[in-house]
């Protein structure tokens, strides 16, 4: 029974202890992705994206339609070969499908990683601006309500704007 009223106290001066000093920190809020939305180097890597995506959806309709083609020719002539030519062309087909599912994944990888190349540099500098603000106005926490990390704020301090402004984004 003593061992649980310590912990009771000892839990309830924690608690407090916390609120204290979380109420003397200085709390601010940001949409993260109205920010980046804002910065006009997301439109030219977006550009930069599209124009590479179509390259590999392109690249993959050229290797589909060779499948499809392979796949009627081998179907209009299957009656009349010989067994040995079958199996031959069964197996390129067989091999051309691995080709495509190889490709798939390679463009999806590649995909991905000219995403990266492309947003990287844009996300790191909208950060750096956000931490810049943080530090200017004395700033002990920033929540980035866009990521939905946040269920309730009252009020806290906006600083879209300043951030906007750091980058030089009207």
């Amino acid at each position: 029974m003593k061992n649980l009223l310590k912990i009771t106290i000892l839990s309830a001066a924690l608690v407090l202890s916390i609120s204290t000093a979380n109420a003397q920190q200085k709390i601010a809020h940001i949409n993260s992705a109205e920010l980046i939305k804002a910065m006009p180097e997301i439109v030219v890597a977006d550009k930069q994206l599209e124009v590479y995506k179509g390259t590999l959806d392109t690249d993959g309709k050229t290797m589909y339609t060779e499948y499809q083609s392979k796949v009627a020719d081998f179907q209009a002539k299957e009656k009349t070969m010989s067994e040995a030519l079958k199996e031959a062309k069964v197996k390129e087909i067989q091999d051309l499908e691995k080709r495509i599912q190889e490709f798939q994944q390679k463009a999806s990888q590649d995909f991905e990683k000219k995403r990266g190349e492309l947003y990287d540099p844009i996300l790191k500098k909208a950060e750096e601006a956000v931490k810049a603000v943080a530090k200017e106005k004395g700033l002990a926490y920033v929540i980035d309500v866009s990521q939905q990390a946040v269920i309730y704020y009252d009020g806290g301090v906006n600083i879209l704007a300043d951030v906007k402004a750091k980058l030089g984004i009207k």
